[in-house]
């Protein structure tokens, strides 16, 4: 694989910008950039100074941001979570991290399908894996043996949305709907209810929020009959600790429709959207059958 180009791959999410750096399956290095609250300027600053002139020579660029892209994918029509891109030229973000105008060489997948795509060949899953991603928002990804199942946009649906209202503790998620489990669940809910720092640590199996996840996941198995479920996102890889709660919760008089032996665990790193990405820039096909052979 020495010969193999470089691909960049590039997760725009609420506080921080990843970046992952791909020869064929290896990962080169990967990059962190933060910022609070971003606008536009503050986003492109972010991605620059993560690559810190470490991108040489990059063949293609996956990108992946929050929120509903215009009609040609270039640029963020509507973000609750991540104003700051609205009208944002996503090639902008490319050459910024770049170094060069890439052109063509720019791929734009959802941030949640490319966090599948990174779970699915690094574990060598098999069967349908379900990806919910939890961290500034709520999101979604089904493969069946690497192909997505794709319900709207690249999505399977918007999980994050769904009404999952937990008695007692009424909440309206940031698109407005009722009980939607980005009211309990997203970023912005659990600095309310638990304010600033690290969360997980803080969190336990009776609160409302993780009653809700647990509900979420229950509707999943009805839904997509899943032979391995990850919970990955800022929030999802630290909820290793109560894995083992959500699970019995979860399995309490859960649906005969579920599989049999399925799976359950937690990501395990913030940059599975960022590597993901990098991948699917480097083999565009890989969402067409050709991830089997990524994960064989």
């Amino acid at each position: 694989m020495t010969d193999a180009p470089i691909t960049l791959g590039i997760d725009v999410g609420g506080t921080s910008v990843k970046i992952a750096a791909l020869r064929g399956r290896s990962i080169q290095w990967l990059a962190k950039g933060q910022y609070h609250l971003p606008n536009s300027q503050q986003i492109l600053g972010a991605v620059t100074e993560a690559v810190a002139g470490r991108a040489q020579d990059v063949a293609a660029v996956g990108l992946c941001v929050p929120g509903v892209l215009d009609e040609t994918r270039q640029r963020v029509e509507y973000s609750a979570n991540v104003p700051g891109l609205h009208g944002l030229e996503l090639r902008e973000l490319a050459a910024a991290a770049a170094g060069a105008e890439v052109g063509d060489r720019v791929r734009i997948v959802n941030d949640t399908l490319a966090t599948a795509v990174d779970v699915y060949v690094s574990r060598r899953c098999a069967g349908r894996l379900l990806v919910l991603a939890l961290g500034t928002g709520v999101g979604a990804s089904v493969l069946d043996d690497g192909v997505p199942l794709k319900v709207d946009g690249d999505s399977p649906g918007h999980i994050g949305q769904i009404d999952v209202a937990v008695a007692g503790e009424k909440v309206v998620a940031p698109d407005g709907g009722a009980g939607g489990l980005e009211g309990y669940v997203g970023a912005a809910a659990l600095r309310k209810q638990y304010g600033s720092g690290p969360v997980a640590p803080k969190l336990r199996i009776d609160d409302p929020p993780m009653q809700a996840l647990v509900r979420a996941i229950r509707i999943c198995h009805a839904l997509y009959r899943p032979n391995h479920i990850v919970l990955a996102g800022g929030l999802g890889i630290r909820l290793g600790p109560l894995m083992t709660d959500l699970r019995d919760e979860i399995e309490y008089q859960l649906t005969s429709l579920a599989r049999p032996g399925w799976t359950f665990s937690t990501g395990d790193t913030d940059h599975h959207a960022a590597c993901g990405a990098a991948r699917i820039a480097g083999n565009p096909e890989i969402l067409n059958g050709a991830l089997r052979d990524q994960a064989s």
